[in-house]
């Protein structure tokens, strides 16, 4: 897993070892930053189910003014802020342990972009969702990027627009706008 643009590019950073995380890979990291690549910077991001963090790290390295990372699990924490500090990136982002729905919800902070990638085999992407729907002030005018496994049922959009839908094997990525 390495940083793919940006300042940053061809960092390599740390990841889980085995299976437990499914990190987003590298081709679909790629394409994901080509797609919002104008929308990246001088924003403020949130990336939800932070994982490795390497979303945040991508968006730092291609501009982006500040990043928010938020997990739940220990070990998972520790990889963000060590791949934020090899990065040299630690400075501009915050990592909380906090429940992504909950944090949406109580969130009077406002970001541009937000990643959503929660687990697959979980209703949280369309929990979040929903949070954003009704806590509009999270991301106003902003770009939602949702990585989910295409095999599922697509959630409810609840009034967002689709940008960009593009599937990567089971990957499906959805690129959504908040309207203005």
């Amino acid at each position: 897993m390495r940083v793919i643009g940006g300042n940053k590019r061809g960092l390599k950073l740390f990841d889980f070892e085995g299976d437990s995380v499914r990190p987003t890979t590298d081709r679909v990291k790629e394409n994901i930053f080509n797609i919002i690549g104008p929308y990246i910077s001088g924003t403020s991001v949130l990336d939800l189910f932070g994982g490795t963090g390497a979303l945040s790290v991508e968006a730092l390295s291609r501009g982006a003014e500040k990043a928010t990372v938020c997990d739940m699990a220990d070990s998972s924490l520790a990889l963000i802020k060590k791949n934020l500090e090899k990065a040299g990136y630690s400075a501009q982002a915050q990592v909380l342990k906090t429940d992504a729905i909950a944090y949406i919800s109580s969130a009077a902070q406002s970001f541009d972009v937000l990643f959503i990638d929660p687990p697959y085999n979980s209703d949280l992407l369309e929990r979040a969702l929903a949070a954003i729907a009704k806590n509009p002030k999270i991301c106003p005018e902003g770009i939602i990027v949702c990585e989910r496994d295409y095999e599922k049922e697509l959630p409810h959009l609840s009034g967002l627009t689709v940008l960009k839908d593009k599937k990567y094997g089971r990957v499906q990525i959805l690129v959504l706008e908040v309207p203005k």
